[in-house]
């Protein structure tokens, strides 16, 4: 039997993991970078996912000295670019297998 375990981090924890201010981080949720569950601030939960898409905002914003809105499209392109790799992927493995008949 398998166990997954799922953490939830609250937005104080989550700033503190992250070391960024709670304004900084509902700015960052407001521009759709990341998308914690719950309705509000007070009742926000981030998972591991969204703490890796926050740690990559972060490091973007940080390094690129780029604003929210240009990590927010800087972000929606590195998956577009991800999503193209795994299907470029799968479609070379179908063609090997069709190239073997």
């Amino acid at each position: 039997m398998t166990t997954t375990l799922t953490v939830q981090l609250t937005l104080e924890e989550c700033c503190q993991l992250v070391e960024v201010p709670a304004d900084s981080l509902i700015e960052i949720v407001e521009h759709g970078i990341v998308e914690p569950g719950g309705g509000s601030p007070d009742a926000w939960r981030f998972d591991d996912a969204a703490l890796g898409r926050l740690r990559q905002a972060l490091r973007l914003q940080r390094e690129l000295e780029l604003d929210w809105q240009a990590v927010a499209v800087a972000l929606d392109l590195l998956d577009e670019v991800n999503r193209l790799r795994a299907e470029n992927e799968r479609l070379k493995r179908r063609l090997l297998r069709f190239m073997e008949l």
